[in-house]
This record gives structure tokens, C-alpha cells and sequence, in this order.
């Protein structure tokens, strides 16, 4: 049923309301509007409901917007509605059009939060990272900074609060505060390229976090290996670990690739170690020959290890591998704290083979870096034989060194 409304006798259509009056209003004299000009009335309804409403007129029909109750609305609030409501009017504007589509924007905004962008970078990159670094970055993004903004609609956040989340994680982990500056600067291009944000957050924060020059320790000379083995012999820690830095040197692997390798990436029988391309930093597979030193050294750790999954399993939870800190830490008690790197092992196989005059692409193959494009066009070989015979020549020339034998050039051992 269609409600009447008259104007109040009392107030005349230009004569502006005022609280008080408002509050002083009568209900049961009936339905009334009461107008505050330039379109605004208050209309009173027998139930005392009392509704603001903006009368105006596009292409000369006349329409009403609601703009809301005087109980959730006050006065000044109506006013300042309807002033902006006579803005998009002059446009051309329905502002019950305008209020439905900024509704929609709202809600768009509020289910495009940093959370589900970062969510879905996380996933998008997950296939190009190993296991790992996709841990690491979720983890940190959880702990670091979803807490503070991950709540947000993307276009609200801003680079102050990249800063403030940067500068807390610097105070306790200055690399760490690399790794997210870089994670939330990938979030927001996320965002930009499927139009949830305007802007990357992360372009005023590129200086924010600076790190301290990567020293690479420099790798030892023939003449100082010995007295490494010596000290490793004399190590403490339990034989796996012992073993593990074995391998990488008769390997010349990554660390990472040796503390998570598995029993089943191995073939006794080929003397081969195969890791697949999901384990590898190129992403690509990449196999190990096996000198006779390294079977050997497999052969006893299968003794000890062989019954679960991993080589060198974690003494804590053996259906782990090992933690990363593993090597680094037996190095301090081998007292190379500073010295001496598990890294540093690749590069001193790397330095002296490469002294000696062996070919570099087979050393390059033997590490797994990436060629070369000319490399990778003309030679798409993994030279595992040529890489099998320099290995053990390697080894031998190892156990030579910790043997007291006065082996000065692998070239003139390998000739006699």
C-alpha cells in the first residue's frame, strides 16, 4: 500500500531541519515529510521509522535515492549524501547506481585480499622452486607478514607497510628481509598484472634492506687438504655426517644435493647417482659417476642407514633428512669456523682440476651448472664417461695427498 506524505505545516520547504526539531517530532500526527532543501526531506512514517531521501531529476523524470535512517544517519551525515549525490547528478549519475557498483568494488576488493594474492603466487611459483625455497617463502610469509597485512585489499596496502614489515624481520634475519622484500614485490606485480593493484609496493623498498658482501671463503690448496682429512678423522660426529662430506668431495656435489639424497638414486652395479630434476637447482636430472672411494664409503654408510629413505637421515626424526646447518656446524667442531665452507669443497675440486688443465665444459658438467647457449646447441651430452675417468682420477689423487705421497700434478699421476 502506497503511503501519503504531506509537508509539515510546521516546517516549510525552505526552512533547513535542525536536530533538536528532528527530535522533537510528533509520530503520531501521521505520515510527513520535512525538507531540508536542495532536495533532502526527512520522511516520517506512522511506525516511526524516520528515512532520509534525495529527490532529483535525469533527462526530466524525477527519482528518489535512499540514502538511509535518521537512527544510523545523522543530520550533517544526510547532508554531506546528498551533496555528493547532486555531484554525480550533474554527471549524469544515479546514485543508486554509483552506491551499488562502489558496493560490488568493496566486496571485489575484500575477496581480493594481500592473503589470496600471495596464496596464489606462492602456487604459480611453485612448480619453478624446489620444495624448499617453496617452504621457506610460505613460512615466511605466514609468520612475517600476513599477520599485519594479510587482511588487507590489495589496493591498500602501501609501501610503508612493506617498510615497517621489513624493517622488524631485518632486526632478525637481514637476509631474510632480502628474501621477503623480494617475495612481497612478486605478490604485488601478481596483483598488477591481473588489475588487483595500481601499484608495486615494493619499488620504494628496493634500497630499504642491504646485506652484507658475500665473502667466499677461498678454497684450500693441495698442500692444506691433507690436514683437513686429518682433522675430519678426528671429528666427533657421528658417522653419516662424516661420510656425507666425503661424498662431496669425491662427488663434488652441492651440499644440499648430498644431505637430502636417497638410497634409491643410487646404482651400486653402474657406479652412478642419479638425482632427479626436481632435487636439482637447474631443474634438470643430473648423474654422478661414482669413483671406487665413494662405493666404499656406500657400502659401510648403507650399514648404518640403509633401512630408511634418506643417506644421511635426521637424528631426530629419521623419516627426514638431515638439516642444511648439518655440515656447516661439523665444520665448526672440526674448527674450519670462518675457513673453510662445505661449499668451499666444490670450489676446491673445481680450482685444481681446472689447474690441471682439464677440460672445462666436463668440469662445468661434472658441478651440473648451466652451459652455455653455444654449449647447449652444439653438445647436448652429459660426458659421463669423460666425467667418470677425471673423478676417480680425483679421488685417487686425494687419497695420494692424505697418504703422504708426493703428488704434486693429477696429469703426471694419472701418466704413471
Amino acid at each position: 500500500m502506497r503511503v501519503s506524505l504531506r509537508v509539515s505545516s510546521v516546517l516549510s520547504l525552505n526552512v533547513k531541519l535542525f536536530s533538536t526539531r528532528i527530535r522533537l517530532l510528533n509520530v503520531s500526527d501521521g505520515p510527513q515529510r520535512l525538507s531540508d532543501g536542495r532536495g533532502l526531506s526527512l520522511e516520517v512514517r506512522s511506525s516511526g521509522a524516520m528515512l532520509w531521501r534525495y529527490r532529483y531529476r535525469i533527462a526530466g523524470k524525477e527519482n528518489v535515492f535512499a540514502i538511509g535512517s535518521y537512527a544510523e544517519i545523522s543530520l550533517k551525515e544526510a547532508r554531506e549524501a546528498r551533496d555528493e549525490a547532486r555531484r554525480l547528478v550533474k554527471q549524469g549519475i544515479h546514485p543508486a547506481h554509483q552506491r551499488k557498483a562502489d558496493r560490488l568494488k568493496m566486496v571485489n576488493e575484500n575477496a581480493n585480499t594481500f592473503e589470496s594474492v600471495a596464496r596464489e603466487w606462492l602456487e604459480s611459483n611453485r612448480k619453478h622452486w624446489t620444495p624448499r625455497t617453496y617452504r621457506q617463502r610460505k613460512r615466511l610469509l605466514e609468520r612475517d607478514v600476513l599477520p599485519s597485512i594479510g587482511a588487507l585489499p590489495m589496493r591498500q596496502v602501501t609501501s610503508a607497510d612493506g617498510y615497517k614489515i621489513l624493517q622488524r624481520i631485518e632486526k632478525r634475519a637481514p637476509q631474510m628481509a632480502v628474501i621477503a622484500k623480494q617475495s612481497i614485490g612478486g605478490i604485488s606485480r601478481l596483483a598488477i598484472v591481473t588489475m588487483r593493484a595500481d601499484t608495486d609496493i615494493a619499488y620504494p623498498l628496493r634500497n630499504v634492506v642491504r646485506t652484507a658482501p658475500v665473502q667466499h671463503k677461498r678454497p684450500l690448496r693441495p698442500n692444506e687438504i691433507p690436514k683437513f682429512f686429518a682433522a675430519l678423522d678426528q671429528y666427533a660426529g657421528y658417522f653419516p655426517t662424516k661420510a656425507a662430506i666425503k661424498l662431496l668431495w669425491f662427488t663434488l656435489a652441492r651440499p644440499k644435493e648430498v644431505l637430502e639424497a636417497r638410497w634409491e638414486e643410487f646404482d651400486f652395479d653402474n657406479a652412478v647417482w642419479t638425482i632427479p630434476a626436481e632435487r636439482m637447482k637447474m631443474r634438470r636430472p643430473h648423474t654422478f659417476p661414482l669413483p671406487t672411494q665413494a662405493i666404499a664409503l656406500l657400502e659401510t654408510l648403507q650399514g648404518i642407514s640403509g633401512s630408511f629413505q634418506y643417506l644421511i637421515p635426521n637424528r631426530s626424526d629419521p623419516r627426514r633428512h638431515a638439516a642444511h646447518t648439518l655440515l656447516v656446524k661439523a665444520f665448526y667442531g672440526m674448527g674450519y669456523a670462518g675457513k673453510f665452507s662445505p661449499h668451499g669443497i666444490r670450489v676446491t675440486g673445481r680450482t685444481i682440476l681446472g689447474e690441471q688443465g682439464y677440460p672445462r665444459d666436463v668440469l662445468e658438467r661434472q658441478l651440473a651448472h648451466q652451459e652455455t647457449k653455444h654449449i647447449r646447441a652444439y653438445d647436448q651430452g652429459d660426458r659421463l664417461e669423460a666425467r667418470r675417468v677425471i673423478m676417480q682420477q680425483w679421488a685417487d689423487y686425494l687419497d695420494g695427498l692424505c697418504h703422504g705421497s708426493n703428488v704434486v700434478n693429477l696429469k703426471q699421476e694419472r701418466a704413471s
